[in-house]
């Protein structure tokens, strides 16, 4: 069993301006008052007006969006009583210039100094998919054959259309925000674990990072956990769209591992090509083309089903077949939350998309 867990970014804004609050110690110690949220679930961000709640372990997807629905609501009930309002938006929808204070931790403080207005511009929130491996070396193995995968992935999760009350024209804004730190966006190809750590190691010495947390590519090997991380998705608007990209990334994985074994090669993407599909992607979002990991432009749902075509085997042995195939039909119908967030915008201005990325207070049954 190839277990997997979900961490979550939400913003916690202002619920008649939209703008956001530094309330994040105070939600954080109201949800630790309740029996729903354990400790550790619900944890600060670099911001104060962030959070995130963090998964246990999970061996299946209804797990998953269990803990999601759960920790949602938490912080959501936790968010109300603080006089706040926790959303699930890749981007902050309206923001100050004076920008929101950071965590008053050391991590926090120096990656402030290091970082300066990119912090005071760090109010974007991911979703990050942790999935066991059973080594380092697989680890690699995995990351290298995901990497071709992560434009359209960051396609069909943008969440993060609007910045500063403007349509940024991107359906994720939050990639281009987040590409701006010094070691990020799509990984390099590795030899084997001695040569990620190697390269890791030499960022540190060079002082081009403070700790190997911020290595901020959108797949790496976990430092404290024996994962590989996901990091490329924007927060998600629906607790089930979480539990499908979870589904997705495990089901990539186990075929990567599987393909490892087979014997099958491992043909990079050239690193520009992958970087401006990467861009491509987060500007566009599903509508359209995407480039492909040739370099080809196709049409967005030509690419969706590739991948369903590709992950299969793995989604039937673990029993995600219907849940993630159901999930994927439903938000190509639907369209991307980045559409949904515009829709909300055009349809009923800034309240009616607070009321859309806005987390649900109501309880779990």
């Amino acid at each position: 069993m190839i277990t997997i867990g979900v961490e979550e970014e939400f913003l916690l804004v202002d619920p008649a301006t939209a703008l956001p609050v530094p309330l994040a110690e105070e939600v954080r110690e109201i949800a630790g008052l309740g029996a729903i949220a354990a400790e550790g679930e619900i944890q600060p961000e670099l911001l104060q007006a962030q959070v995130e709640i963090a998964t246990p372990v999970c061996e299946d997807l209804a797990e998953v969006g269990g803990h999601l629905l759960r920790l949602r609501h938490a912080a959501a009930s936790a968010a109300t009583s603080a006089d706040c309002r926790a959303i699930a938006s890749g981007a902050a929808p309206l923001t100050e210039l004076t920008g929101v204070p950071v965590t008053p931790s050391p991590r926090y403080r120096r990656l402030r100094v290091q970082g300066r207005r990119l912090v005071d511009e760090q109010l974007v929130n991911g979703m990050h998919i942790h999935v066991a491996v059973p080594d380092r070396e697989a680890g690699v193995v995995a990351l290298n054959r995901l990497r071709d995968w992560i434009p359209l992935l960051v396609a069909m999760s943008g969440n993060s259309p609007l910045w500063r009350g403007q349509d940024t024209g991107f359906a994720s804004w939050r990639t281009v925000v987040f590409g701006r730190w010094p070691v990020s966006g799509p990984p390099p190809h590795f030899a084997d674990a001695a040569d990620y750590d190697r390269r890791a190691t030499a960022l540190l010495n060079a002082g081009a990072i403070a700790d190997l947390g911020q290595i901020y590519w959108q797949i790496r090997l976990s430092d404290r956990y024996p994962t590989v991380e996901i990091r490329c998705f924007d927060v998600q608007l629906e607790a089930d769209e979480a539990a499908m990209f979870a589904g997705i990334v495990r089901a990539l994985v186990v075929t990567a591992l599987r393909d490892r074994g087979d014997g099958g090669p491992a043909v990079p993407c050239r690193p520009e090509m992958l970087y401006a599909a990467n861009w491509h992607a987060a500007r566009h979002g599903l509508e359209g083309r995407l480039i492909d990991a040739e370099g080809r432009q196709r049409p967005a749902g030509d690419l969706v089903s590739g991948l369903l075509d590709h992950i299969t085997p793995a989604l039937d042995e673990y029993g995600d077949t219907s849940y993630v195939t159901a999930a994927i039909h439903r938000l190509l119908r639907t369209g991307a939350p980045a559409d949904r967030q515009r829709q909300a915008l055009a349809r009923g201005g800034m309240p009616c998309l607070v009321e859309l990325i806005g987390l649900d207070t109501a309880a779990v049954e």
